[in-house]
């Protein structure tokens, strides 16, 4: 039997790829376009494949060259990102790709230091960049890569750590052919996606099955080890959709932070009568004087990595008061509301209202 800790076995792994890799529309090129790899490994962190599909499509029909979005306005980024979350993602990758366009000449580089150097862009999307576009010896090592290869070398430790993470990488190198190490990498984001998923991996379909040290000792199930993320709290947040006629009153949120740069309804931490005094107040800084309904309309949870909005809405008017508008306060008609890149909640409100 072959012992995995000195054997080659990237062939095997290679040989199941040419089989059943799946069909993205980010690989249907060849050599592959350094633009869409890095916009299609942007738009996967944290989010399934399935999802992305439509998004990239659009994004390409949009933005199908590094000018093309370099020379885009961030309103229009961010309308053709709303709905993915994580928008500092659309931001970062805005403002890389105006520097690729400005510094480089709109060309990706590549030169591993200086593809690191783009904002928004780690070692996993500097990897993938060099290895599927420029066929460069590079590892691109993510969760998927780090759960195959807890189990592959029986790894008994927390997988998030910094060793852990440069111990696996180590490993990846060392199985990286030299004619194929984009495709290497792309097998293994496959492995992790098809084969060796988290909790029940399907080791009977595994082209690494025999080699697999985890799978011998009957433990495929209980690795890898990852720490246990603390509970995030849930904030009490009250929306006020104020209208004027067919209008609706928003405002821009501020341009870093959470959903930056993002539309949303007046709102304010709290929740019944201390969250409606809130929004109040807030208005009364704009000169406004709001009188809002005393029942509810709705309510909405939203799910952030670190904390929850509980959302409780309600309708209102301005009694007192005119709007002096500014770019981030504004009256839209409300039949124009998708012209708006919507913070993710409060773009849900509009169906509601």
């Amino acid at each position: 039997m072959m012992d995995i800790k000195k054997e080659h076995w990237s062939p095997l792994l290679l040989d199941w790829f040419a089989a059943h890799g799946r069909d993205l529309p980010w690989r249907d090129e060849s050599p592959r376009d350094p633009y869409k790899v890095w916009v299609s490994e942007i738009m996967l962190q944290q989010t399934k494949v399935e999802t992305v599909r439509p998004y990239y499509d659009s994004w390409m029909e949009h933005f199908p060259t590094i000018p093309a979005l370099a020379a885009a306005s961030q309103d229009e980024v961010l309308r053709q990102w709303q709905g993915l979350g994580y928008y500092s993602r659309a931001r970062n990758l805005h403002e890389a790709v105006q520097e690729v366009q400005a510094k480089y000449g709109g060309h990706v580089p590549e030169n591993k230091k200086e593809v690191q150097s783009l904002k928004g862009v780690g070692d996993y999307t500097a990897g993938a960049i060099l290895s599927l576009a420029y066929g460069q010896k590079e590892p691109a090592v993510d969760g998927n890569v780090l759960r195959i290869f807890a189990r592959l070398y029986d790894i008994e430790e927390n997988i998030l750590s910094t060793p852990v993470k440069k111990a696996v990488t180590v490993l990846v190198a060392e199985q990286l052919p030299d004619d194929a190490p984009g495709a290497f990498n792309e097998a293994l984001m496959d492995l992790g996606a098809m084969i060796c998923i988290p909790k029940h991996p399907r080791c009977q379909d595994c082209p690494l099955e025999k080699l697999c040290l985890a799978h011998r000792a009957g433990k495929e199930g209980e690795l890898p080890i990852r720490l246990v993320k603390k509970k995030s709290p849930v904030e009490d947040i009250t929306v006020v959709v104020v209208r004027n006629g067919s209008q609706w009153l928003v405002h821009r949120r501020p341009p870093t932070g959470l959903l930056a740069s993002m539309w949303e309804f007046p709102n304010a931490q709290g929740k019944g009568e201390d969250g409606l005094r809130a929004v109040c107040q807030l208005l009364a800084k704009k000169g406004l004087t709001l009188a809002a309904d005393d029942q509810p309309i709705g309510s909405l949870k939203s799910i952030f990595s670190h904390k929850t909005w509980q959302m409780t809405i309600y309708e209102g008017c301005i009694t007192q008061g005119k709007l002096e508008e500014e770019e981030d306060w504004q009256w839209i008609d409300c039949k124009d509301y998708a012209s708006l890149p919507w913070a993710g909640p409060h773009g849900k409100i509009t169906a509601m209202v």
